[in-house]
């Protein structure tokens, strides 16, 4: 990572809550994309005094962990991080360049390994990924919202 750029929040009036990190792929990329993670939450927090849950906080660093390191492991070269604060939601979209769309493999728990799309899928309220002209990028949205009444941060059911 070494510059992370800052924006974002999409209601009009507002500029936009937005902040986007480039990695190479190095030891500690994964924890330097979940602590950019954690201080765009405090931003939310403090400049949108947007009620941030810890468990909404927990699962938008798990999808930057998860997705990041699909990109270190899988993709030669940079990948790019980019969170944006999204109405009710925290969008989190990686970048990288291998053209191999993930496919998420069946449920299995005698499996060591390869859970991360599982758990991606699992926890957002929504996920896309689409191939680039160069490499593909994975979008998720993790709700931000902890309605314990309601569904889980994840999906709605």
């Amino acid at each position: 990572m070494n510059g992370a750029a800052h924006d974002g929040d999409r209601r009009p009036g507002l500029t936009p809550l937005r902040v986007s990190a480039q990695y190479e792929g190095r030891p500690g990329d994964i924890a330097r994309g979940r602590e950019l993670a954690r201080g765009f939450l405090a931003r939310v927090r403090s400049v949108r005094q947007r009620p941030v849950p810890d468990r909404a906080a927990d699962l938008v660093q798990l999808v930057v962990s998860e997705l990041l390191t699909n990109a270190c492991k899988y993709a030669p070269g940079p990948s790019l991080v980019d969170l944006e604060l999204a109405e009710d939601r925290v969008e989190v979209t990686v970048w990288d360049s291998d053209p191999v769309l993930p496919v998420a493999e069946r449920a299995d728990p005698g499996r060591i390994g390869s859970h991360g799309l599982e758990i991606v899928l699992a926890v957002c309220q929504d996920f896309e990924v689409r191939r680039e002209p160069v490499g593909k990028r994975m979008r998720a949205a993790v709700r931000l919202a902890d309605d314990r009444c309601g569904p889980a941060l994840g999906r709605a059911s």
